[in-house]
């Protein structure tokens, strides 16, 4: 079945949303869950760790590694999403592009203080209604909070 919408807005001259990966990371703290953001490498912004999809990998498995080389986390990453939000991504070249981000629960065992962005971002682990307002984005906010 034609999704018509969809294809419609193609006609249309609208690319369909770009698909990206997070790890939504998750360990115990001493006052209850907490999740983990890092800094965003272009402005600063606290993110999750996300990525593009990779080639020989689950989507799962590939936000797990985004985990690992954007935080230095391991962990049990869960098979199926747990959510998604929309975001706008500003491209090397100038333009603009919508991204859907499909989000992985991340069971943390680990945090290493050596991988690959060390040094290049900061993380900050916080309770899931404290890292939702760190957030900009309106549907991350949601899913943060639904963690509590």
């Amino acid at each position: 079945m034609i999704d018509m919408p969809h294809f419609l807005g193609t006609l249309m001259g609208k690319r369909p949303d770009a698909l990206q990966v997070a790890a939504l990371c998750r360990r115990d703290g001493e006052e209850g869950l907490e999740v983990l953001l890092v800094t965003s490498l272009d402005t600063g912004r606290w993110i999750v760790p996300k990525g593009w999809p990779m080639r020989g990998k689950t989507l799962a498995e590939a936000a797990l590694r985004e985990a690992w080389e954007e935080a230095g986390v391991t962990g049990t990453v869960h098979p199926e999403a747990f959510g998604n939000y929309v975001y706008t991504k500003r491209r090397k070249t100038g333009l603009d592009q919508r991204c859907e981000v499909l989000c992985f629960l991340v069971d943390v065992e680990t945090v290493e203080d050596k991988y690959p962005e060390a040094g290049r971002r900061k993380r900050f682990w916080a309770r899931p209604k404290a890292a939702a307002k760190r957030v900009q984005e309106k549907d991350l906010k949601l899913l943060l909070r639904t963690l509590s």
